[in-house]
């Protein structure tokens, strides 16, 4: 039998994931087919998680049941955690920013632009 402890803990991991892919527990619970009650008592450690639903969470998220409980190396897991904490440190004009250049970021590998010409390529190509 599950302790209280960890059917709160899997509720909190399904909470953390959600939030992260920025899922309301009404979209998350219709993906999943459960009531949207269901899933806010499961979230809140009051109702234990059947596997049958677990299951249906693991596809959506697209994770297997080791990657849900963090039993898997994720070497950058640490360093992912530390620049989330210096970007929700940052004001909301700093973090408007980042945003702006992540997108401009992404964009630029989206149409495999090339790294800017070193000085010697750009005095050999004029």
């Amino acid at each position: 039998m599950l302790s209280p402890r960890k059917v709160r803990l899997v509720g909190s991991r399904i909470r953390e994931l959600r939030k992260g892919r920025h899922l309301t527990q009404m979209e998350l619970s219709e993906k999943i087919g459960i009531a949207q009650s269901d899933l806010s008592r499961m979230e809140q450690g009051e109702y234990k998680v059947g596997l049958d639903t677990l299951f249906k969470i693991l596809q959506v998220f697209d994770l297997k049941m080791g990657e849900f409980f963090g039993e898997t190396a994720e070497p950058h897991r640490e360093e992912t955690r530390e620049l989330v904490a210096e970007f929700e440190a940052l004001s909301e004009d700093a973090r408007r920013e980042v945003r702006d250049f992540v997108r401009f970021k992404k964009l630029q590998e989206e149409q495999g632009a090339s790294p800017a010409p070193s000085e010697g390529e750009r005095e050999e190509n004029p």
